[in-house]
């Protein structure tokens, strides 16, 4: 028996999956975040949650008759963004700085006159602007520059410096041309980067001391992983070309497989590599925390009883929860458009189903429009795909019905990217 962990850090807690050699699900469990001062977030709370994880997971194992030791491949996803400087010894040398944090202005300016004039590391809420932000206020004790899955993995294997294609992404990194582009050392000390791999790469095995306190085998393969919202799509949906993954949690975002690399950062859209193919997609700030603004699941599940998906409310709705839009509009000043407000919370909560069909349409529409084909299928995940009457709204703007996934944990897809990359014995 050879099993697969996956390692999820994701924004309210870590989640892991053991997935067993057919790639069925085993087993899972979760660990809440520890509390953090919100200014000064300390990344060595996410690895013990990540220990903490692991520990209830091998519980887990045990108690249905596995051994962790079976466990042969490990892969961590984070938040895209997220990102921490440590000294040599991976001890954090600053305050980590989350995927959310915006603010860079001067760092944007920095990066606006060396980066090509369209480019994803340009604007005030840069990943490449917070590595700057950080290496101003570490004051030269760095050695490395880990984004969060990074750190985590680094924290698995002993060694610091390595990254992945899809967390390297937003931080400047070229896919394509597998290198950080000369320009880039003209705002971060090019020692500092990591070196990056292809996603699900092998990293080497895990630490020996790590190992042996976590009751796994020292053997284990630790993978080069991926970002969150990738793993979740891994989880969701087979690699074929055309395939696409609407995730509808606190926000919305969708990816669909390409043959084709297909970016335009002033729109929001950008391509991460897999493999020989290419993950397209994007991600807008409407979603379920702006449905959680005005309704509580409770509510939101007794009026969906009560709309009639088939006659539109006409109202024109833009559900955001503050200004500030990502994709398919790249406007950090786009404000909420949730008026008039009719006196019928079925009609409102209807006029926001609407209103985030729309912007899932366009967001396809607009992959289309710069080459992508249309998607052959879309396969749902997060709360709002458990809805059966905005999954009905979606259909209507989308032009064919979601699919519901088997399985939408991050995870998942993280376990699945250990396992579809096992090095040959």
């Amino acid at each position: 028996m050879t099993l697969a962990l996956g390692i999820d850090i994701g924004t309210s807690g870590v989640r892991t999956a053991v997935l067993d050699q057919d790639g069925a699900l085993i087993s899972e469990a979760r660990a809440a975040h520890l509390p953090q001062d919100p200014d000064r977030i300390d990344a060595e709370k996410w690895w013990q949650a990540v220990r903490g994880c692991i520990e209830a997971q091998t519980a887990n194992l045990r108690a249905a008759g596995h051994d962790p030791k079976d466990i042969t491949d490990v892969a961590v996803d984070g938040t895209s963004g997220s990102m921490v400087l440590t000294d040599a010894e991976l001890k954090p040398v600053s305050r980590a700085l989350m995927y959310n944090s915006k603010g860079f202005e001067p760092e944007a300016q920095r990066i606006a006159q060396h980066a090509p004039e369209v480019h994803i590391t340009r604007g005030s809420n840069s990943a490449l602007g917070r590595a700057m932000r950080l290496l101003s206020e570490a004051g030269g004790t760095a050695a490395h520059l880990l984004h969060q899955a990074d750190f985590i993995t680094a924290k698995l294997t002993g060694r610091g410096g390595h990254s992945d294609h899809n967390n390297a992404l937003k931080t400047g990194f070229d896919p394509e041309a597998s290198d950080w582009p000369a320009w880039v050392a003209e705002v971060v000390e090019p020692d500092l980067l990591p070196q990056v791999h292809a996603v699900g790469a092998p990293m080497g095995a895990l630490d020996a001391g790590v190992a042996k306190e976590l009751g796994l085998s020292p053997e284990t393969t630790v993978h080069a992983g991926t970002t969150d919202s990738i793993a979740a799509f891994l989880a969701c949906a087979p690699l074929d070309a055309g395939v696409a993954v609407t995730s509808l949690g606190s926000t919305l975002a969708v990816k669909m497989l390409s043959a084709q690399r297909i970016d335009d950062p002033a729109i929001g859209l950008y391509s991460h590599r897999l493999g020989d193919v290419w993950l397209v997609g994007g991600a807008s700030n409407t979603g379920g925390a702006v449905l959680a603004q005005h309704f509580d699941g409770e509510e939101i599940a007794q009026l969906s009883a009560m709309m009639n998906p088939d006659v539109p409310t006409g109202l024109d709705y833009y559900p955001l929860k503050e200004p500030g839009e990502r994709f398919p509009v790249n406007d950090p000043t786009l404000a909420p458009r949730l008026s008039p407000r009719p006196e019928s919370d079925v009609l409102f909560l209807q006029g926001m189903f609407e209103g985030i069909a729309r912007i899932e349409a366009a967001c396809y529409a607009h992959m289309q429009a710069r080459g992508a084909d249309a998607p052959k299928r879309i396969y749902s995940a997060g709360g709002g795909a458990q809805n059966p009457v905005f999954t009905d709204i979606r259909a209507s703007h989308l032009g064919q019905r979601p699919l519901q996934a088997a399985h939408s944990e991050a995870a998942v897809g993280a376990a699945r990217l250990a396992q579809s990359a096992r090095a040959p014995a």
